[in-house]
């Protein structure tokens, strides 16, 4: 069991312990997939839903789900986020909005967790917002693509 961080030596939860890491500037950036029919798309370019502005209100969502992230994720550490941002590339084309979080934080553990979940809160922020429109939309490939900070520097995964 010792590979896994978050597991003690006969295998139960526990938190990493961090306080004798050094605080160092962190970022992580996280990317992820909404697809829709065409005819929402073109509702959430036009800001045409019942519900308001699709994307205004997943990109506060996503924002704000990145200063909640421990108490969301058992064992998460609480970190202090210096800058949240969810960003949108709208492709007409396939009928895809791809979002894109970036966390920064100055601290002693990464931000990871809180780009992930800033992705996953403003997709599903959108599916929760279109879902009488379009019962089809589907939230793909949510993932990490870079971090940076602490012992393993910078990682670039895409």
């Amino acid at each position: 069991m010792s590979e896994l961080s978050h597991m003690d030596e006969v295998g139960r939860p526990r938190m990493v312990d961090v306080t004798g890491k050094p605080d160092t500037e962190r970022e992580a950036v996280a990317k992820g997939l909404v697809r829709m029919k065409a005819a929402t798309f073109d509702l959430i370019k036009r800001g045409g839903t019942v519900k308001g502005d699709v994307m205004t209100v997943a990109q506060l969502a996503g924002i704000m789900a990145a200063k909640e992230t421990p108490h969301l994720i058992p064992l998460c550490h609480p970190v202090l986020v210096g800058d949240s941002r969810v960003e949108f590339s709208l492709n007409e084309a396939e009928s895809t909005v791809e979002i894109t979080a970036t966390v920064k934080s100055t601290g002693k553990t990464g931000v990871e967790m809180e780009a992930l979940t800033a992705v996953a809160v403003a997709a599903l922020t959108i599916y929760d917002m279109c879902k009488a429109v379009d019962r089809g939309i589907r939230i793909e490939n949510i993932r990490l693509v870079a971090k940076s900070g602490g012992k393993s520097g910078v990682v670039r995964l895409e």
